[in-house]
């Protein structure tokens, strides 16, 4: 098996079991890997560390499959990964939710795989060179353990670039497409889910514990909903008794999915508008019209792919973010997410309290937010961990010099 020699001392992160080795890290590679063969990893001594995927294209030079020397990477491996995966989905979702993560990548200790369930269907991502040289026994091994009637794959976007791999998209293994529309349940609720042309795989699966959090505090409030996408965060809003719901999105096609999932699930029609714009634009004319919300809920796409882009992207959540605290009635709440990876938990805080503090506003954090339980993260790799989120209580402000009363408990 071709080897990879770290420099000295450069052999720590594997140790703390983080699954990802970086070029600058690497001495030298003993024999000629190719693109995602297995390599087994050694410190500068030659004690073994790890086995891994090889990437030559890619800043993350190798991915590990295992820290165990004597694991065979082959079809038996990879099935019980794949097993252990989806028996912590079973042990920690609700079993009537038909949309769920099954796999979640170096999470699942697959690194560059993902594949989500939509009733049945089964989309899939290999977004790895790993991942892509052993596709044909991932994809025989998952069929045989999750027998669906459509298996489609969106291997696409920055990540497969960045491993020097083409994009692919389509149906996998002659299974036919999938229907235009992809029905699924979640929390008593129907969405359709467009998983060959929506983002990411179709729908935003890890925002399920948010969405069930905004159903919980909207009875009565007026919503907007930012960046509303098809309207899971609107929908749910309604459900819990909403007064009224804005949901406001750039996308024209986005909001008529969204208009329609208020229709499927028989919900109040006449309290749902839907909004096509851009959102700074949109929300900076509501600030100069007086419009005022209960609760906004802002959850942007990713402002910051890499740490490099993370200056720029914190000046527009600061803007987002000031807006809505703007337009949010004293006791209102907040809902705000970041998706960004590069984004620090402790630097979206800081650019949202510096928002508000902008914007006159004060605030008290009721919950820190993030995926949910089918986008596990390991505790050895904080990676995993990308989205983030706060719901802050907003109270009459600062400039007004009144003290804020103390916020509510959380409904139910």
């Amino acid at each position: 098996m071709p080897t990879l020699v770290l420099k000295p001392g450069r052999e720590k992160a594997l140790l703390r079991r983080h699954p990802w080795i970086f070029s600058g890290a690497v001495a030298r590679v003993q024999g000629h890997p190719g693109p995602g063969e297995t390599v087994t990893v050694v410190d500068a001594q030659g004690r073994f560390l790890a086995q891994a995927a090889y990437s030559p294209q890619s800043q993350i030079r190798a991915r590990v499959w295992t820290f165990r020397q004597d694991e065979v990477i082959g079809p038996a491996w990879f099935r019980q990964r794949l097993q252990n995966a989806l028996a912590l989905r079973a042990a920690a979702l609700p079993p009537d939710d038909t949309g769920r993560r099954l796999v979640f990548a170096e999470a699942d200790g697959l690194p560059g795989f993902i594949a989500d369930r939509y009733g049945d269907t089964v989309v899939v991502q290999f977004l790895s060179a790993g991942a892509e040289f052993w596709r044909g026994t991932i994809l025989d091994a998952l069929r045989d353990l999750v027998p669906a009637a459509h298996y489609y794959e969106r291997s696409e976007g920055e990540a497969r670039r960045l491993e020097g791999l083409p994009p692919r998209r389509g149906p996998l293994l002659g299974t036919p497409p999938p229907p235009e529309r992809v029905p699924i349940r979640e929390g008593g609720l129907t969405f359709t889910v467009d998983v060959q042309h929506g983002h990411k795989t179709g729908f935003y699966l890890d925002q399920r514990p948010n969405r069930a959090l905004v159903r919980a505090w909207a009875r009565d409030r007026r919503v907007l909903d930012v960046f509303a996408y098809t309207g899971g965060f609107s929908v749910n809003a309604l459900a819990g008794g909403a007064a009224q719901v804005t949901a406001l999105d750039a996308s024209a096609d986005a909001l008529a999915l969204a208009a329609a999932h208020v229709r499927l699930n028989a919900l109040p029609a006449d309290r749902f508008t839907p909004l096509e714009g851009n959102a700074f634009q949109v929300l900076r004319a509501f600030v100069q019209q007086g419009r005022t919300f209960d609760l906004i809920v802002l959850d942007p796409p990713k402002f910051a792919s890499r740490a490099a882009q993370v200056p720029k992207a914190a000046r527009g959540y600061k803007d987002i973010n000031r807006l809505a605290f703007l337009l949010l009635a004293p006791g209102g709440v907040l809902f705000t997410f970041s998706c960004s990876g590069a984004l620090e938990r402790d630097l979206f805080q800081k650019i949202v309290a510096d928002a508000a503090l902008d914007a006159g506003r004060s605030g008290h954090i009721l919950a820190d937010l993030g995926q949910g339980p089918d986008h596990p993260i390991p505790l050895a790799y904080p990676e995993a961990r990308y989205l983030k989120g706060l719901l802050v209580w907003v109270g009459d402000g600062l400039r007004a010099g009144r003290a804020d009363a103390n916020p509510p408990a959380p409904p139910g």
